[in-house]
Protein backbone atom coordinates (compact mmCIF):
# COMPACT_ATOMS: atom_id res chain seq x y z
CA UNK A 1 0.00 0.00 0.00
CA UNK A 2 1.16 3.52 -0.71
CA UNK A 3 -0.27 6.93 -0.01
CA UNK A 4 -0.68 9.91 -2.30
CA UNK A 5 2.62 11.73 -2.01
CA UNK A 6 4.36 14.77 -3.39
CA UNK A 7 7.32 13.59 -5.48
CA UNK A 8 9.70 16.18 -6.90
CA UNK A 9 11.76 15.30 -9.97
CA UNK A 10 14.72 17.53 -10.85
CA UNK A 11 16.56 17.37 -14.17
CA UNK A 12 18.47 19.45 -16.68
CA UNK A 13 17.13 20.64 -20.06
CA UNK A 14 18.67 17.88 -22.18
CA UNK A 15 16.60 15.18 -23.89
CA UNK A 16 19.16 12.50 -23.06
CA UNK A 17 18.61 13.22 -19.36
CA UNK A 18 14.86 13.90 -19.45
CA UNK A 19 13.51 11.22 -21.79
CA UNK A 20 14.63 8.16 -19.76
CA UNK A 21 12.56 9.29 -16.75
CA UNK A 22 9.36 10.29 -18.53
CA UNK A 23 7.56 6.94 -18.34
CA UNK A 24 8.36 6.60 -14.64
CA UNK A 25 6.95 10.08 -14.02
CA UNK A 26 3.83 9.19 -16.03
CA UNK A 27 3.45 5.96 -14.04
CA UNK A 28 3.73 7.77 -10.69
CA UNK A 29 1.11 10.31 -11.78
CA UNK A 30 -1.22 7.49 -12.88
CA UNK A 31 -0.94 6.00 -9.39
CA UNK A 32 -2.35 9.17 -7.89
CA UNK A 33 0.84 10.85 -6.71
CA UNK A 34 1.38 14.55 -7.16
CA UNK A 35 4.58 14.93 -9.18
CA UNK A 36 6.33 18.23 -9.72
CA UNK A 37 9.12 18.40 -12.26
CA UNK A 38 11.81 21.07 -12.00
CA UNK A 39 13.35 21.98 -15.32
CA UNK A 40 13.90 24.88 -17.65
CA UNK A 41 10.72 26.32 -19.14
CA UNK A 42 11.81 25.12 -22.58
CA UNK A 43 10.77 21.62 -21.44
CA UNK A 44 7.29 22.69 -20.30
CA UNK A 45 5.47 20.74 -23.01
CA UNK A 46 7.51 17.58 -22.41
CA UNK A 47 6.84 17.74 -18.66
CA UNK A 48 3.12 18.48 -19.01
CA UNK A 49 2.70 15.47 -21.33
CA UNK A 50 3.38 13.19 -18.34
CA UNK A 51 0.78 14.84 -16.09
CA UNK A 52 3.46 16.36 -13.85
CA UNK A 53 3.51 20.03 -12.81
CA UNK A 54 6.42 22.07 -14.15
CA UNK A 55 8.50 23.92 -11.56
CA UNK A 56 10.47 26.27 -13.83
CA UNK A 57 13.99 27.41 -13.21
CA UNK A 58 16.33 29.26 -15.54
CA UNK A 59 19.15 27.03 -16.70
CA UNK A 60 22.54 28.49 -17.65
CA UNK A 61 23.47 25.50 -19.84
CA UNK A 62 24.11 26.31 -23.51
CA UNK A 63 20.96 26.25 -25.61
CA UNK A 64 20.70 23.99 -28.67
CA UNK A 65 23.08 25.31 -31.29
CA UNK A 66 25.15 27.31 -28.79
CA UNK A 67 28.80 26.28 -28.39
CA UNK A 68 30.23 24.23 -25.54
CA UNK A 69 33.85 24.55 -24.47
CA UNK A 70 36.11 21.90 -25.96
CA UNK A 71 38.16 21.37 -22.80
CA UNK A 72 36.72 18.59 -20.60
CA UNK A 73 37.33 20.40 -17.33
CA UNK A 74 35.67 23.51 -18.73
CA UNK A 75 32.65 21.40 -19.71
CA UNK A 76 32.41 20.16 -16.12
CA UNK A 77 32.52 23.77 -14.96
CA UNK A 78 29.54 24.55 -17.20
CA UNK A 79 27.48 21.94 -15.32
CA UNK A 80 28.74 23.17 -11.94
CA UNK A 81 27.87 26.78 -12.76
CA UNK A 82 24.38 25.62 -13.72
CA UNK A 83 23.98 23.74 -10.43
CA UNK A 84 25.13 26.75 -8.43
CA UNK A 85 22.63 28.93 -10.29
CA UNK A 86 19.86 26.34 -9.92
CA UNK A 87 20.08 25.79 -6.16
CA UNK A 88 18.60 29.10 -4.89
CA UNK A 89 15.85 28.87 -7.49
CA UNK A 90 14.84 25.38 -6.33
CA UNK A 91 15.18 26.32 -2.67
CA UNK A 92 12.73 29.17 -3.18
CA UNK A 93 10.34 27.00 -5.22
CA UNK A 94 10.19 24.15 -2.70
CA UNK A 95 10.75 25.95 0.61
CA UNK A 96 7.01 26.07 1.35
CA UNK A 97 6.06 23.04 -0.76
CA UNK A 98 8.52 20.41 0.39
CA UNK A 99 8.15 17.02 -1.27
CA UNK A 100 8.00 13.63 0.40
CA UNK A 101 10.69 12.39 -1.99
CA UNK A 102 13.21 13.97 -4.33
CA UNK A 103 14.08 12.17 -7.55
CA UNK A 104 16.99 13.64 -9.45
CA UNK A 105 18.95 13.09 -12.62
CA UNK A 106 22.69 12.49 -12.37
CA UNK A 107 23.19 16.06 -13.63
CA UNK A 108 21.27 17.62 -10.71
CA UNK A 109 23.17 17.43 -7.44
CA UNK A 110 21.09 20.39 -6.29
CA UNK A 111 18.19 18.08 -5.39
CA UNK A 112 20.40 15.97 -3.14
CA UNK A 113 21.67 19.12 -1.42
CA UNK A 114 18.11 20.21 -0.62
CA UNK A 115 17.21 16.70 0.54
CA UNK A 116 20.15 16.66 2.96
CA UNK A 117 19.41 20.18 4.18
CA UNK A 118 15.76 19.36 4.85
CA UNK A 119 16.13 15.76 6.03
CA UNK A 120 14.20 14.32 3.09
CA UNK A 121 14.81 11.07 1.18
CA UNK A 122 16.22 11.28 -2.33
CA UNK A 123 16.85 8.82 -5.15
CA UNK A 124 19.17 9.36 -8.09
CA UNK A 125 17.89 8.28 -11.50
CA UNK A 126 20.77 7.28 -13.75
CA UNK A 127 20.26 7.10 -17.54
CA UNK A 128 23.84 5.82 -17.86
CA UNK A 129 26.12 3.26 -16.25
CA UNK A 130 27.08 3.73 -12.60
CA UNK A 131 30.23 3.25 -10.55
CA UNK A 132 31.08 -0.27 -9.43
CA UNK A 133 33.26 -1.60 -6.63
CA UNK A 134 36.83 -1.08 -7.78
CA UNK A 135 35.84 1.67 -10.24
CA UNK A 136 38.68 3.95 -9.17
CA UNK A 137 41.29 1.23 -9.78
CA UNK A 138 39.79 0.09 -13.09
CA UNK A 139 39.57 3.68 -14.34
CA UNK A 140 43.09 4.60 -13.28
CA UNK A 141 43.88 6.84 -16.30
CA UNK A 142 40.74 8.90 -15.69
CA UNK A 143 41.43 9.16 -11.98
CA UNK A 144 45.01 10.22 -12.68
CA UNK A 145 43.71 12.94 -14.99
CA UNK A 146 41.31 14.14 -12.30
CA UNK A 147 44.17 14.29 -9.78
CA UNK A 148 46.74 16.01 -11.99
CA UNK A 149 45.08 18.10 -14.70
CA UNK A 150 45.07 21.71 -13.42
CA UNK A 151 41.58 22.41 -14.77
CA UNK A 152 40.14 19.21 -13.28
CA UNK A 153 41.82 19.82 -9.92
CA UNK A 154 40.46 23.37 -9.79
CA UNK A 155 36.99 22.16 -10.76
CA UNK A 156 36.73 19.53 -8.05
CA UNK A 157 38.20 21.86 -5.42
CA UNK A 158 35.53 24.45 -6.28
CA UNK A 159 32.80 21.78 -6.35
CA UNK A 160 33.84 20.40 -2.95
CA UNK A 161 34.04 23.88 -1.41
CA UNK A 162 30.57 24.69 -2.74
CA UNK A 163 29.11 21.47 -1.29
CA UNK A 164 30.68 22.26 2.09
CA UNK A 165 29.21 25.78 2.00
CA UNK A 166 25.79 24.21 1.34
CA UNK A 167 25.97 22.14 4.53
CA UNK A 168 26.55 18.76 2.87
CA UNK A 169 27.75 16.17 5.39
CA UNK A 170 30.44 14.57 3.18
CA UNK A 171 31.36 17.19 0.59
CA UNK A 172 33.60 15.12 -1.68
CA UNK A 173 32.51 16.08 -5.18
CA UNK A 174 33.33 12.75 -6.86
CA UNK A 175 31.61 10.66 -4.22
CA UNK A 176 28.65 13.03 -3.99
CA UNK A 177 27.83 12.54 -7.67
CA UNK A 178 28.93 8.95 -8.15
CA UNK A 179 27.87 7.38 -4.83
CA UNK A 180 24.30 8.49 -4.05
CA UNK A 181 22.58 7.07 -0.97
CA UNK A 182 20.07 5.36 -3.27
CA UNK A 183 19.79 5.08 -7.02
CA UNK A 184 17.68 3.53 -9.76
CA UNK A 185 19.57 2.63 -12.93
CA UNK A 186 17.44 3.09 -16.03
CA UNK A 187 19.51 0.96 -18.40
CA UNK A 188 19.71 -2.77 -19.18
CA UNK A 189 22.09 -4.66 -16.93
CA UNK A 190 23.85 -5.84 -20.08
CA UNK A 191 25.07 -2.29 -20.78
CA UNK A 192 26.55 -1.84 -17.29
CA UNK A 193 30.30 -2.52 -17.14
CA UNK A 194 31.20 -4.94 -14.32
CA UNK A 195 27.53 -5.36 -13.48
CA UNK A 196 28.34 -8.09 -10.95
CA UNK A 197 30.37 -5.60 -8.90
CA UNK A 198 27.69 -2.91 -8.56
CA UNK A 199 26.53 -2.33 -4.98
CA UNK A 200 22.95 -3.66 -4.92
CA UNK A 201 22.24 -1.96 -1.58
CA UNK A 202 22.84 1.36 -3.31
CA UNK A 203 21.68 0.75 -6.90
CA UNK A 204 18.69 -1.13 -8.33
CA UNK A 205 18.56 -1.87 -12.05
CA UNK A 206 15.05 -1.27 -13.35
CA UNK A 207 15.97 -1.32 -17.02
CA UNK A 208 14.81 1.07 -19.74
CA UNK A 209 11.34 2.46 -19.14
CA UNK A 210 9.87 2.45 -22.63
CA UNK A 211 6.32 3.62 -23.09
CA UNK A 212 3.78 4.30 -25.80
CA UNK A 213 5.46 6.37 -28.50
CA UNK A 214 2.62 6.41 -30.99
CA UNK A 215 2.48 10.17 -30.61
CA UNK A 216 5.89 10.38 -32.30
CA UNK A 217 4.48 8.94 -35.49
CA UNK A 218 4.87 5.63 -37.27
CA UNK A 219 7.02 4.07 -39.98
CA UNK A 220 6.29 1.25 -42.37
CA UNK A 221 8.78 -1.03 -44.04
CA UNK A 222 8.49 -0.44 -47.81
CA UNK A 223 7.05 -3.30 -49.88
CA UNK A 224 9.82 -5.40 -51.33
CA UNK A 225 12.47 -4.31 -48.82
CA UNK A 226 14.15 -7.55 -47.78
CA UNK A 227 16.29 -5.92 -45.08
CA UNK A 228 16.37 -2.48 -43.47
CA UNK A 229 19.26 -0.55 -41.93
CA UNK A 230 18.69 2.61 -39.90
CA UNK A 231 21.49 5.20 -39.81
CA UNK A 232 21.16 7.77 -37.02
CA UNK A 233 23.63 9.78 -34.94
CA UNK A 234 20.88 11.05 -32.66
CA UNK A 235 20.06 14.76 -32.49
CA UNK A 236 23.28 16.36 -31.26
CA UNK A 237 25.94 14.97 -33.64
CA UNK A 238 24.30 15.36 -37.03
CA UNK A 239 26.70 17.83 -38.68
CA UNK A 240 28.42 14.92 -40.41
CA UNK A 241 27.89 15.22 -44.20
CA UNK A 242 31.04 13.23 -44.98
CA UNK A 243 29.88 10.36 -42.77
CA UNK A 244 26.43 10.32 -44.37
CA UNK A 245 28.00 10.29 -47.82
CA UNK A 246 30.10 7.30 -46.73
CA UNK A 247 26.89 5.52 -45.66
CA UNK A 248 25.30 6.27 -49.03
CA UNK A 249 28.32 4.82 -50.78
CA UNK A 250 28.32 1.78 -48.47
CA UNK A 251 24.64 0.90 -48.53
CA UNK A 252 23.22 2.65 -51.57
CA UNK A 253 22.26 0.09 -54.16
CA UNK A 254 23.21 -2.82 -51.88
CA UNK A 255 21.03 -5.71 -53.09
CA UNK A 256 18.05 -6.45 -50.86
CA UNK A 257 18.71 -3.55 -48.47
CA UNK A 258 16.59 -0.47 -47.78
CA UNK A 259 18.26 2.45 -45.96
CA UNK A 260 16.61 4.91 -43.55
CA UNK A 261 18.99 7.85 -43.13
CA UNK A 262 18.34 10.44 -40.40
CA UNK A 263 20.47 13.56 -40.92
CA UNK A 264 19.12 16.05 -38.38
CA UNK A 265 17.55 19.46 -38.91
CA UNK A 266 20.62 21.38 -40.03
CA UNK A 267 21.61 19.46 -43.16
CA UNK A 268 19.75 19.38 -46.46
CA UNK A 269 19.53 16.16 -48.50
CA UNK A 270 21.00 17.96 -51.53
CA UNK A 271 24.23 18.47 -49.55
CA UNK A 272 24.77 14.71 -49.72
CA UNK A 273 24.83 14.43 -53.49
CA UNK A 274 22.78 11.91 -55.43
CA UNK A 275 20.47 9.83 -53.21
CA UNK A 276 20.28 6.17 -54.29
CA UNK A 277 16.83 4.72 -55.00
CA UNK A 278 16.95 2.41 -51.96
CA UNK A 279 17.54 5.28 -49.50
CA UNK A 280 15.03 7.54 -47.73
CA UNK A 281 16.38 10.66 -46.03
CA UNK A 282 14.71 12.44 -43.09
CA UNK A 283 15.63 15.19 -40.60
CA UNK A 284 14.08 13.01 -37.88
CA UNK A 285 12.43 9.60 -37.62
CA UNK A 286 10.48 7.78 -34.85
CA UNK A 287 13.53 5.71 -34.03
CA UNK A 288 11.96 2.93 -31.99
CA UNK A 289 9.24 2.42 -34.62
CA UNK A 290 11.92 1.97 -37.28
CA UNK A 291 14.12 -0.28 -35.13
CA UNK A 292 11.22 -2.62 -34.43
CA UNK A 293 11.21 -3.40 -38.17
CA UNK A 294 14.95 -3.03 -38.89
CA UNK A 295 17.68 -5.60 -39.44
CA UNK A 296 20.66 -3.38 -38.53
CA UNK A 297 21.41 -0.06 -36.86
CA UNK A 298 24.28 2.37 -37.47
CA UNK A 299 24.37 4.44 -34.29
CA UNK A 300 26.57 6.84 -32.34
CA UNK A 301 26.05 4.48 -29.37
CA UNK A 302 24.31 6.94 -27.11
CA UNK A 303 22.73 5.12 -24.20
CA UNK A 304 19.21 5.66 -25.52
CA UNK A 305 19.94 4.23 -28.94
CA UNK A 306 22.07 1.40 -27.54
CA UNK A 307 19.33 0.14 -25.28
CA UNK A 308 16.69 0.54 -27.99
CA UNK A 309 18.87 -1.55 -30.29
CA UNK A 310 19.13 -4.29 -27.67
CA UNK A 311 15.39 -4.17 -26.92
CA UNK A 312 14.67 -4.67 -30.63
CA UNK A 313 17.34 -7.33 -31.09
CA UNK A 314 19.15 -5.40 -33.83
CA UNK A 315 22.90 -5.75 -34.58
CA UNK A 316 24.71 -2.42 -34.41
CA UNK A 317 27.58 -0.61 -36.06
CA UNK A 318 28.72 1.81 -33.37
CA UNK A 319 30.30 5.09 -34.52
CA UNK A 320 30.81 6.93 -31.20
CA UNK A 321 31.09 10.71 -31.20
CA UNK A 322 31.61 11.86 -27.60
CA UNK A 323 31.54 11.17 -23.84
CA UNK A 324 30.14 7.79 -22.76
CA UNK A 325 29.45 6.68 -26.33
CA UNK A 326 32.94 5.17 -26.64
CA UNK A 327 32.39 3.03 -23.54
CA UNK A 328 28.90 2.07 -24.73
CA UNK A 329 30.33 1.03 -28.09
CA UNK A 330 32.94 -1.12 -26.39
CA UNK A 331 30.30 -2.72 -24.19
CA UNK A 332 28.16 -3.60 -27.22
CA UNK A 333 31.21 -5.12 -28.91
CA UNK A 334 31.98 -7.12 -25.75
CA UNK A 335 28.41 -8.46 -25.84
CA UNK A 336 29.11 -9.76 -29.33
CA UNK A 337 26.35 -7.78 -31.07
CA UNK A 338 28.20 -4.82 -32.59
CA UNK A 339 31.26 -3.56 -34.44
CA UNK A 340 32.93 -0.30 -33.43
CA UNK A 341 34.13 2.04 -36.16
CA UNK A 342 35.41 5.42 -35.04
CA UNK A 343 34.47 8.23 -37.42
CA UNK A 344 37.77 8.22 -39.30
CA UNK A 345 37.47 4.44 -39.74
CA UNK A 346 33.92 4.56 -41.09
CA UNK A 347 34.80 4.22 -44.75
CA UNK A 348 32.25 2.82 -47.21
CA UNK A 349 34.19 -0.44 -47.37
CA UNK A 350 34.38 -0.81 -43.57
CA UNK A 351 30.70 0.06 -43.10
CA UNK A 352 29.53 -2.40 -45.75
CA UNK A 353 31.78 -5.18 -44.43
CA UNK A 354 30.57 -4.68 -40.85
CA UNK A 355 26.93 -4.70 -41.93
CA UNK A 356 27.22 -7.95 -43.86
CA UNK A 357 29.31 -9.71 -41.22
CA UNK A 358 26.94 -8.80 -38.39
CA UNK A 359 23.73 -9.69 -40.20
CA UNK A 360 25.01 -12.98 -41.64
CA UNK A 361 26.49 -14.37 -38.39
CA UNK A 362 24.07 -16.79 -36.66
CA UNK A 363 25.91 -16.41 -33.34
CA UNK A 364 25.19 -12.68 -33.36
CA UNK A 365 21.50 -13.44 -33.92
CA UNK A 366 21.47 -15.92 -31.04
CA UNK A 367 23.10 -13.45 -28.64
CA UNK A 368 20.72 -10.68 -29.71
CA UNK A 369 17.67 -12.86 -29.11
CA UNK A 370 18.80 -13.60 -25.55
CA UNK A 371 19.62 -9.95 -24.81
CA UNK A 372 16.33 -8.79 -26.30
CA UNK A 373 14.44 -11.15 -24.00
CA UNK A 374 16.47 -10.08 -20.97
CA UNK A 375 16.06 -6.38 -21.72
CA UNK A 376 12.29 -6.59 -22.13
CA UNK A 377 11.84 -8.68 -19.00
CA UNK A 378 13.84 -6.49 -16.64
CA UNK A 379 12.71 -3.02 -17.62
CA UNK A 380 9.48 -1.22 -16.87
CA UNK A 381 8.23 2.00 -15.33
CA UNK A 382 5.87 -0.06 -13.17
CA UNK A 383 8.78 -1.92 -11.59
CA UNK A 384 10.63 1.33 -10.89
CA UNK A 385 7.51 2.85 -9.31
CA UNK A 386 7.02 -0.28 -7.19
CA UNK A 387 10.54 0.11 -5.78
CA UNK A 388 9.95 3.77 -4.90
CA UNK A 389 6.58 3.11 -3.27
CA UNK A 390 7.84 0.14 -1.26
CA UNK A 391 10.91 1.95 0.08
CA UNK A 392 9.78 5.56 0.44
CA UNK A 393 6.01 5.96 0.10
CA UNK A 394 4.51 3.10 2.12
CA UNK A 395 1.73 3.57 4.66
CA UNK A 396 4.10 2.33 7.34
CA UNK A 397 6.60 5.05 6.58
CA UNK A 398 3.88 7.66 6.39
CA UNK A 399 2.58 6.66 9.82
CA UNK A 400 6.08 6.78 11.29
CA UNK A 401 6.50 10.34 10.04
Amino acid sequence: MSRRAHIAMVSIPAHGHVNPSLELIRELVSRGHRVTYANDASFAEVVSSTGAELVPYRSTLPRPGEPWPEDTAAQLDVFLDDAISMLPQLRAAYEHDRPDLFLYDIGCSTARILAENWGLPCVQLSPASVAWEGYEQDMAPLMEWLRTDPGAVAHHRRYTEWLASCGVAQPDSLGFVGRPPRGLVLIPRALQPHEDRVDRQRFTFVGPCFGDRSGQGSWQRPPGAQKVVLVSLGSAFTQQPAFYRACLAAFGGLPGWHVVLQIGKNLRPDELGAIPANVEVHPWVPQLAVLEQADAFVTHAGMGGSQEGLACGVPMIAVPQASDQFANADQLVALGVARRLDTEQATPEALRSALLQLTEDPQVATRLAALRKQSREEGSAARAADVLEAEFLSETRAAAR
